[in-house]
């Protein structure tokens, strides 16, 4: 996008920017020791709400189901999380304010049960959630005024990237993330900066439904809620090959479905059903070439995911200024949803 342009000129905006430098930056060491506690361990749980949990954690295990190393993750909200017995796993709770309320009580009452393997993570010093854990990642990122959080979700996925990072030299492996982490800064900048074609941008605008489709990796359902949060357009995620599976009856012509990272072997079968015989409109984002108008990421391993966020961004951001949407200033939502109140 041309940043010199007063169009752009939201928060938000500046903020997605400001990703480049906290990937750029990271320090992957700082979680040394948290993940010599998920190896001694052998389970992790992850736990969040709304974008401190989608990516973040669903990114983690992904890239641990994909490692192939012997340990067991799972992810919640924290409510949810109350119901299960936790006491015998590393539990990590993020939250960009450190005050929200379902963390909070959660870490608290296995705190208060002796659990002593609590990890927060959060953008804020001083909040709460330094009370309930027992170490804390203080977050580089800095305070966010755009309501939809962006460089704090990127962040926090390092932090977990580095934690399964530490694991996989610990196994024996090489990650490479923290060697190549300016590269990918400079190429999530590039990726943020690209003006995409107004022919994809306009239909976009015009759908008045918007699908997202992928892998359970995080970055198809976190885009489905910065949707909301920046075109005020409804959306939905339909994960993995679920597009495929009788969705289509609900579909109507107009609306549109944006695959990330898509399955070839699924595309034909997507133009069929999806665009033929439905009438939606296809985009892809992906490091491939598709048979979709496709917005094309370039590869660096362990940054895919990441790639693909921030793409996705710049997808809903110029969205919403073709429709004239203020990006700072919702109706509604709030920065923090649910906030801990003692």
């Amino acid at each position: 996008m041309n940043l010199t342009d007063p169009k752009y000129n939201f928060a938000l905006v500046k903020e997605m920017l400001e990703t480049a430098d906290v990937v750029a930056n990271f320090d992957f060491s700082q979680t040394e020791e948290i993940a010599k506690t998920v190896a001694e361990t052998g389970k992790i749980f992850l736990t969040g709400e709304g974008s401190s949990r989608i990516f973040p954690a669903k990114s983690f295990i992904y890239g641990l189901l994909r490692s192939g190393l012997d340990l067991t993750a799972a992810t919640d909200g924290s409510f949810q999380a109350a119901e299960y017995d936790l006491s015998n796993w590393v539990v990590c709770g993020a939250s960009n304010s450190g005050q929200t309320k379902e963390i909070i009580n959660l870490l608290k009452k296995l705190g208060d049960a002796g659990h002593k393997k609590l990890v927060g993570v959060t953008a804020t010093p001083g909040s709460k959630l330094f009370e309930v854990a027992n170490k804390t990642v203080l977050l580089s990122c800095g305070k966010e005024d755009a309501v939809a959080a962006t460089k704090s979700v990127v962040e926090q996925g390092l932090v977990y990237r580095s934690i399964l990072s530490a694991l996989f030299c610990e196994g024996g492996g090489k990650c490479g993330c923290a060697e190549s982490k300016a590269e990918a800064g400079k190429l999530m900048k590039e990726i943020m900066e690209t003006e995409y074609d107004d022919a994809i941008i306009s239909k976009l605008a015009a759908a008045p439904m918007l699908y997202f489709a992928g892998r359970n990796n995080g970055v198809a359902e976190e885009l489905t809620l910065k949707t909301n949060e920046i075109t005020r357009k409804k959306s939905d995620y339909l994960e993995g090959t679920y597009l495929l599976h009788g969705v289509e009856e609900v579909m109507r012509e107009g609306e549109a479905c944006i695959l990330i990272d898509p399955f070839p072997s699924e595309c034909q079968k997507i133009k069929e059903l999806i665009e033929g015989r439905a009438g939606v409109y296809v985009v892809a984002v992906s490091s491939e070439d598709t048979i979709f108008p496709t917005i094309k990421l370039p590869k660096l391993h362990g940054y895919c995911p990441f790639f693909q966020l921030v793409a996705g961004w710049n997808l809903l951001v110029q969205t919403g200024v073709k429709l004239g949407v203020n990006l700072d200033k919702p109706e509604r939502a709030r920065k923090v949803g649910n906030e801990f109140e003692g």
